[in-house]
């Protein structure tokens, strides 16, 4: 039985040293991404993380108590909207770092969302935080616009994948009580097939079959990188560390995400910052401190 929280009380060495764990498997994902879709159509490499997050867990955890409705479109905003439309932007081209950054828009996006549909009233350090982040997007728009950055197409793409993230957070918080991992084993069932077919019809049977024709271990290891690492590591650990400590004290962790995100890239992909890139990143993320900072200075 879990103890009650204090919330004056500090967090064990233990625990931050596994939301930091989780911070650099997150952030480190972007560079797998990059290797995966190097050998693998994106929507079909989506498919088969999402296929392989579904089976064989699905034979032994859980299944959610929520409606399969729910879980349905939870998995659906995850695979189709959030990892669909990343992976395609990181196989066009979008810089691994620079998308770990844009991608975290969520969190302005589900502040959005929630007050939509779920009538929760929105703050104004989110206001003042969008704000700021759409400086960001703008100076990343602009950029683009010139002829270097990021494409307007590249930009669109990652906002629709945090688009997708935020819709899948509005959707699981209509489901208060799940066990994160069973939300995440039993929704990755709707989410291969649809993947899949798209990956079809998008990308062709001559580019999926070249693929698996020619798989190498750099693609299987991305592909279990994924599925271990990212997902059922990362979500474990996420919801454990939250049902002991509180969504308020472990929250502020995944602002760590990008910022391991940047440092993988500049350091296995050699990737490099533009003066502009800078400043539009340092907006987006002084966008999210304000955000998340709850008030506090």
């Amino acid at each position: 039985m879990l103890r009650p929280m204090n919330e004056r009380e500090r967090l064990p060495a233990s625990a931050i040293g596994e939301a930091l764990l989780i911070a650099a498997a997150w952030g480190f994902n972007f560079i797998v991404i990059k290797v995966g879709v190097a050998g693998m159509p994106p929507l079909m490499l989506a498919a088969l993380r999402f296929a392989l997050s579904a089976f064989p867990a699905v034979l032994f955890i859980p299944r959610p108590r929520a409606p399969l409705s729910r879980v349905a479109a939870y998995g659906i905003a995850l695979g189709l909207g959030q990892f669909g439309f990343l992976f395609s932007a990181i196989k066009l081209g979008a810089p691994a770092g620079l998308s770990s950054i844009l991608l975290q828009s969520q969190a302005f996006l589900t502040a959005l969302l929630a007050a939509l549909f779920l009538k929760e009233r929105l703050r104004p350090r989110s206001l003042a935080g969008m704000v700021l982040a759409a400086g960001g997007l703008a100076i990343f728009a602009s950029a683009g616009q010139g002829g270097g950055g990021l494409s307007a197409l590249l930009l669109a793409l990652i906002l629709l994948a945090a688009l997708g993230w935020a819709g899948a957070n509005i959707i699981a918080r209509t489901m208060p009580g799940e066990s994160a991992l069973s939300l995440v084993a039993w929704s990755s069932l709707f989410s291969p097939l649809p993947l899949a077919l798209l990956s079809l019809a998008l990308e062709g049977p001559a580019a999926i079959g070249a693929a698996f024709s020619s798989l190498s271990w750099k693609t299987g290891a991305a592909l279990l990188y994924l599925v271990l690492m990212a997902t059922y590591l990362g979500y474990g650990l996420w919801n454990r560390l939250i049902m002991r400590h509180g969504a308020a004290r472990i929250a502020p962790f995944s602002l760590l995400v990008p910022l391991f995100g940047v440092a993988s890239a500049t350091l296995v992909l050699g990737e490099r910052f533009r003066a502009l890139d800078a400043a539009g990143a340092a907006l987006v993320l002084c966008g999210l401190l304000v955000h998340a900072s709850g008030g506090r200075r």
